[in-house]
């Protein structure tokens, strides 16, 4: 048995600037962090004594096949594929939160399950070969409308800013102190607003409007500077990072109509009614998880005017995807 834990995501700048179609030319930028909300690959292998050699059970649904071109779900089916699997498995995904929601889960999956099928040969791959792989099966193998910031966030784990270029992908560490962290982490606050209804839809539409949208690119990019600059100046400053994010969710909403929806413009003015400096739909949009940055003194009263949205409290994650069990004979 093999039980891999992969780190959710949260994006704070920067997003769309991961798109190959835009950074190949451009050059891209991210700022992001994970948290401790988690994927949950178990894995081990099938004896051969079922009708079937494969069974994968992911959340209240299951698949059981002879042949991966059988298979219905489509990370599993390329992953397998990608690793020459041939001897029968079976493979049991839990999450701390709905996938299809703007914190990376697809991603989450796919490197989660790729660090389970590697150590399942009895080998051990850097968290950049787990990243890029995962993006060659995203990207090339299923052809999903995907950019590349959450396979590396989810790999890697850890506050980062991901610089993107046309042939590299780099992971740089923000090095602020525990304390200065620990003071942004205190000011930000995680709603579930409902399931997104267009994700797919969005991200491709994104994706088509890239050449006209370079002035909202361009000024999304800059921001993951600007936030690294407020982050170092110290933490009296830190409420420009609400603010930033505010901004940022601005030019966000014009990458496409679909990002927002009058309910979450509804839930972004009651929030900033209630105090919050700035926030931002997580994801694609269209639903899903909506962050937001608020002094401490005014958390429950934001909680109140969003009532009866879920809260998510998290903190910070550091380790990436892990294989966190393994016992095979």
């Amino acid at each position: 048995m093999i039980i891999t834990r992969t780190p959710f995501r949260v994006s704070f700048f920067g997003g769309g600037t991961d798109f190959p179609a835009w950074y190949r030319e451009h050059g891209g930028a991210v700022l992001s962090t994970t948290i401790d909300k988690y994927s949950y690959i178990h894995c081990r292998k099938l004896p051969p004594f079922f009708d079937h050699k494969h069974k994968v059970v992911f959340f209240s649904k299951h698949e059981d096949f002879n042949d991966i071109d059988e298979i219905v779900h489509p990370a599993v089916r390329e992953t397998y594929r990608f690793m020459n699997v041939n001897e029968g498995l079976l493979v049991q995904h839990d999450g701390d939160l709905p996938s299809h929601s703007g914190l990376g889960s697809s991603s989450a999956f796919t490197v989660g399950l790729l660090n389970a099928l590697y150590a399942l040969q009895g080998k051990m791959v850097n968290k950049k070969r787990l990243a890029l792989e995962a993006i060659h099966v995203e990207q090339e193998m299923i052809k999903e409308a995907v950019g590349s910031q959450d396979q590396i966030a989810v790999s890697f784990g850890g506050f980062n800013k991901i610089v993107f270029s046309a042939n590299n992908i780099e992971v740089n560490p923000v090095t602020i102190s525990s304390d200065n962290l620990a003071h942004l982490h205190s000011h930000l606050m995680l709603f579930f607003t409902g399931f997104p209804r267009f994700a797919v839809e969005i991200e491709k539409e994104k994706i088509r409007n890239l050449g006209n949208k370079k002035h909202e690119l361009r000024s999304m990019q800059r921001m993951v500077e600007s936030a690294v600059d407020i982050l170092n100046d110290g933490v009296n400053g830190y409420d420009d990072f609400g603010r930033l994010l505010h901004e940022s969710w601005l030019l966000k909403k014009n990458l496409s109509d679909k990002v927002s929806t009058s309910q979450i413009d509804d839930i972004y003015a009651k929030a900033m009614t209630a105090g919050a400096l700035g926030g931002k739909i997580l994801g694609a949009g269209g639903g899903g998880f909506i962050l937001f940055y608020i002094v401490p003194e005014k958390q429950e009263q934001l909680k109140s005017a969003l009532s009866p949205l879920l809260h998510v409290p998290f903190r910070f994650d550091t380790l990436g995807s892990q294989v966190i069990y393994y016992a095979v004979q």
